[in-house]
């Protein structure tokens, strides 16, 4: 019931090329649209004379984060 091919001077079954292609396929298909990981982004160190002001920064920049994730959706 099984075809055998030569392949690379040896036989294979009819039914090990159809799974051979299906996991290339899926598996290129999976590799391409998985994306790469997100790096992580450092922001300049804060030099505040006072401790109020770098309170009121990093209040800031959580502020504009926020406002930014809010306009994406």
């Amino acid at each position: 019931m099984v075809s055998y091919y030569t392949v690379f001077g040896r036989q294979v079954g009819s039914h090990h090329l159809a799974m051979g292609v299906l996991a290339a396929l899926f598996g290129g298909t999976y590799a391409s649209l998985s994306g790469g990981s997100k790096k992580a982004v450092q922001t300049p160190p804060i030099n505040a004379s006072t401790p109020d002001e770098a309170d009121f920064i990093q209040n800031f920049l959580k502020q504009a984060d926020a406002d930014e994730k809010k306009a994406k959706h």
